[in-house]
């Protein structure tokens, strides 16, 4: 932590991870609630946004139960290339309405919340995506994606939030989750 701003240096990981983890993991659990966060992303970077993450022994990663919301380099990485994969999209599940993502090294602010079994993700005030969870176009969505295989992807009601460590730098500040 550093002037209030919350960066992840992928090549010197002390202080901020144990283990052989490097996702940043809130200890309490939301269900209905409202994540408001600013960051960016380095040339070429990756990150994400997961939630409703369930963690156990039968679950390795966050990402093998939690929604994300992507966090990408749109020009720079090749994800860039795959709709579903760019930033603001709910990654491999529903491309994002329109582009919003500002340029690497600029401040993106993202919201995502959880309501009444409604999803909504916002990119710098522009409502990017917007689905129920839980219902039959939700298990759709979840069967014709590369979580089809993973058993409890995106079942839980609510789970923890989770910062993605992709192996690049990324920051975050203005970190706030009100509860609905």
């Amino acid at each position: 932590m550093k002037e209030g701003v919350l960066y992840l240096d992928a090549s010197n990981k002390d202080g901020w991870q144990t283990g052989d983890g490097g996702d940043i993991i809130t200890e309490e659990t939301f269900d209905d609630f409202h994540l408001r966060l600013e960051w960016k992303i380095s040339k070429n970077g990756n990150s994400g946004i997961m939630f409703l993450v369930h963690e156990s022994e039968d679950f390795q990663y966050p990402w093998m139960t939690g929604p994300e919301m992507q966090i990408l380099d749109n020009d720079g990485h090749p994800d860039g290339q795959i709709r579903t994969h760019r930033a603001g999209d709910l990654y491999d599940l529903i491309e994002a309405s329109e582009e919003a993502a500002r340029p690497v090294g600029e401040w993106n602010l993202a919201e995502v919340i959880v309501q009444d079994e409604q999803l909504s993700l916002k990119l710098n005030g522009v409502l990017v995506v917007q689905t129920s969870l839980w219902d039959e176009s939700w298990k759709e969505l979840i069967a014709g994606s590369k979580f089809k295989d993973m058993p409890g992807f995106g079942s839980f009601k609510s789970g923890r939030i989770a910062l993605q460590d992709h192996g690049d730098d990324v920051w975050f500040r203005n970190i706030e989750v009100k509860r609905l």
